[in-house]
């Protein structure tokens, strides 16, 4: 155990009562498919999804805002639908979608791209095309700030993506805080879309 995780900072003990008490939230959430649906709709009514060419989509786990039933809807859009999935050195890599039956249920029961369709050349996208980006999280401020998981799989992914390409994030209301402790190098988003409102975010530009 390193001395980090024995005396955690004042800094770690508030992310976790926040993660914790919007861990609590999401579970007690009513009604999570109609909400997701809507918040989905208003995601895919964007002047910046119409734009896009390439648009990256995560496919929900547990209590998150859930998006599976959307892809669908989206790979009839004409545009060139992206998933996420996380390789063996915990890094994010970018999968083409074709069809739900491309996915699979995987480690830790998460539906991911089939193992023998990842390493294809065509279905493989580069961080550099997406145009737009769907963005999970646990926690959020309504000016943009993150709180994800603490693994940082998506900090890493978050940080390359392109300056021009937003960066939006799904959630319910109930995952808001007036306040999340940030550092310097933690990543704003563009837009956050929840059942009741889109909020516009600082972005990395802050």
């Amino acid at each position: 155990m390193s001395v980090e995780a024995q005396h955690p900072t004042e800094m770690q003990l508030r992310k976790n009562q926040i993660r914790e008490q919007a861990h609590e939230n999401r579970r007690n959430q009513e009604n999570k498919d109609e909400l997701s649906r809507a918040i989905c709709r208003k995601f895919m009514s964007l002047p910046e999804y119409t734009r896009a060419a390439t648009v990256m989509f995560y496919v929900d786990v547990r209590t998150e805002v859930r998006t599976r039933d959307d892809l669908a809807t989206a790979l009839t859009h004409g545009k060139t639908i992206v998933v996420p999935w996380c390789n063996s050195e915990g890094e994010l890599e970018l999968f083409r979608l074709e069809s739900l039956d491309d996915l699979a249920i995987g480690m830790y029961k998460i539906l991911e791209p089939k193992a023998e369709l990842r390493s294809l050349p065509e279905r493989l996208v580069a961080l550099a095309d997406l145009d737009l980006v769907m963005v999970p999280g646990v926690a959020f401020t309504r000016d943009g700030a993150r709180m994800g998981h603490g693994k940082g799989y998506y900090d890493k992914l978050l940080e390359h993506a392109r300056p021009d390409a937003p960066l939006v994030a799904l959630a319910f209301e109930c995952q808001l805080f007036p306040e999340i402790p940030t550092q310097a190098h933690d990543i704003f988003m563009d837009q956050i879309i929840t059942e009741s409102a889109m909020y516009r975010g600082r972005g990395r530009g802050a």
